[in-house]
């Protein structure tokens, strides 16, 4: 079956600002996951950091991959600025300014490197680097990608689907869900090794329900632009979920467990009045500090800013809503 997308060629985003985010606001005793109260100020702040000096080209020398362009997933978009996306970035735990990631992973390692298949599966595995990339047919995918912070970006991934690792592990009756852990590694990732207040901590967790982490279109990506990840962009394996806001796509993946339960996720724990577990990207359902109902395109910075465009249910992707029928999205956020 072949799955259609709605991006227009225009709303790509440049891969500069797909690298930071807004610093985490202390309140109330706990982080949320923006120090802004109104889309206004939003559009502001993230002006001002699209604004800061470009990072130097040189931190980590590209490295190109072998890949198939996919029919299915290649509409005719005009892609985002490669250096906006690996520019502008969330990515706590280097920092949790825009620039950080990129400006402070420069002696991150991601090779050699270990992710763990276990739970409620019939063929437990361990793969490494060699086994992701030659085990997987890579492709490239053009996908939506929608922040939680209300700006959005076009990318053009590289990867494969998340169902073909599932199939290899063989998912048990009892795997109704799909749980993720990053890395946790103080020496690499130097926000790791500090305390914050509230109920925000690390290592980063997400997770999906089974039939979402088995749809086409929800991604395991090893690279963008033609390149493998910089550790900016979640290196050297992340997801994609492009229907869901941008922090489900949980980055430098170490561990990928199926389970029976709904599993923990980082957001839902530190702030679960702001952040649901299933986090779909939805016009009508406001974060509770600010309207989700459009979204600044980065890349597309003017003399009054960058555009705006109106939000769409599931990302722009209609073939997901199956997986929600007879569900309260605005009680399952």
């Amino acid at each position: 079956m072949k799955f259609r997308s709605n991006i227009k060629e225009n709303n790509v985003t440049d891969e500069k600002i797909f690298i930071n985010r807004r610093r985490i606001l202390k309140g109330l005793g706990l982080f949320t996951a923006s120090s802004v109260a109104s889309g206004i100020a939003i559009s502001r702040a993230q002006s001002w950091f699209e604004q800061q000096p470009k990072m130097p080209s040189n931190l980590h020398a590209p490295t190109s991959l072998k890949f198939f362009n996919s029919t299915i997933y290649s509409p005719n978009l005009e892609l985002t600025p490669e250096n906006k996306v690996t520019g502008y970035n969330n990515f706590y735990e280097f920092g949790w300014d825009k620039a950080d990631p990129a400006r402070l992973s420069q002696n991150f390692k991601s090779d050699p490197w270990k992710v763990e298949i276990d739970g409620e599966i019939n063929q437990a595995m361990t793969l490494d680097l060699d086994d992701i990339f030659n085990k997987f047919d890579l492709e490239e995918r053009i996908y939506r990608f929608r922040c939680v912070e209300a700006w959005s970006m076009v990318i053009p991934w590289i990867g494969f689907p998340l169902s073909a690792l599932l199939k290899m592990v063989d998912p048990t009756n009892n795997a109704k869900y799909v749980a993720f852990q990053t890395l946790y590694d103080p020496e690499q990732f130097p926000n790791q090794g500090k305390k914050f207040s509230g109920n925000f901590s690390f290592p980063y967790i997400e997770g999906l329900r089974i039939d979402e982490a088995m749809h086409p279109l929800t991604f395991v990506a090893v690279g963008l632009y033609g390149n493998k990840l910089l550790p900016q962009n979640g290196a050297p394996i992340r997801l994609v979920v492009p229907w869901k806001y941008g922090f489900k796509s949980i980055k430098s993946i170490v561990n990928i467990r199926l389970t029976e339960n709904e599993p923990p996720t980082t957001w839902n724990i530190s702030a679960p009045n702001e952040y649901g577990f299933y986090a779909n990207v939805n016009p009508n359902v406001s974060h509770p500090r600010w309207s989700q109902a459009s979204e600044r395109i980065i890349g597309s910075e003017g003399l009054f800013g960058a555009k705006r465009q109106d939000t769409l249910l599931f990302n722009g992707y209609p073939e997901v809503a199956e997986l929600y029928k007879n569900m309260n999205l605005h009680k399952y956020y």
